[in-house]
């Protein structure tokens, strides 16, 4: 387990994370992945024994780009972010959950949630490495695999923008009841991450809280090859 890592996961301002969350439905990372960690990523994207399956997004009309499930057992760096973020976010999801009168339902650790979706039917790794060249990108979607679901994943910037590549921004939309949809345009550098929700988020109103729908995706690439890593906490069917 790469020392640095845990000690960057470990120094996370938590409450500033949850304040973002709460206010703006998504929160930045710093750079957890160093350069090193970033480039030992994008070096593996040929080694198929890696991963489970490959994804044309042309093909089944997702964008223009491929990307990859990794097969188990993760690499170290994976399961390392996967079962280090899962705890803190797991008290958001639960938090959130009771703002909409809802009973806690996520347990404290990664291995006991991944039970529940086993229960399920839902075995397959979900983490994945995204791959976008010039004129690439991802249609506003959401990543769901099965009956249980984790409201929130992270996606890592495993380059750097404008220098590696230009365009390839992340979208971030947000459907609100009975008035018009607001978008997010979030910029990372190689190794920062972001957090954000995987189905719906609750919104303050005037009557309590109420749920809001989004959706995410990467605007057009327009020079260059992105590589992205996505910590999706919930497995397949």
């Amino acid at each position: 387990m790469p020392k640095q890592l845990q000690q960057s996961l470990e120094n996370l301002n938590w409450h500033s994370i949850q304040q973002s969350l709460d206010e703006q439905g998504y929160a930045k990372l710093p750079g957890l992945l160093n350069k090193q960690d970033c480039e030992d990523v994008i070096s593996g994207y040929e080694e198929e024994d890696c991963f489970r399956t490959t994804i044309d997004m042309a093909r089944y009309r997702f964008g223009i780009g491929e990307y990859k499930y990794y097969n188990t057992p993760l690499p170290p760096l994976l399961l390392q972010l996967r079962e280090g973020l899962y705890p803190e976010l797991a008290i958001t999801a639960n938090r959130w959950l009771g703002q909409l009168g809802q009973p806690a339902t996520y347990p404290a650790t990664l291995a006991e949630f991944l039970d529940l979706c086993h229960l399920e039917g839902q075995n397959r790794p979900t983490p994945l490495i995204l791959k976008y060249e010039t004129g690439g990108y991802n249609c506003l979607h959401q990543d769901l695999y099965g009956n249980v679901c984790f409201p929130f994943q992270v996606v890592f910037a495993l380059n750097q923008r404008e220098e590696d590549f230009s365009g390839g921004e992340f979208l971030l939309v947000e459907q609100r009841p009975r008035a018009q949809s607001r978008g997010h345009v979030i910029t990372l550098d190689q190794g920062e991450g972001l957090v954000f929700p995987t189905n719906h988020r609750p919104q303050s109103g005037t009557r309590g809280y109420y749920k809001t729908t989004l959706r995410h995706g990467v605007s057009t690439v327009t020079t260059g090859t992105r590589y992205s890593l996505g910590i999706i906490f919930h497995d397949a069917k």
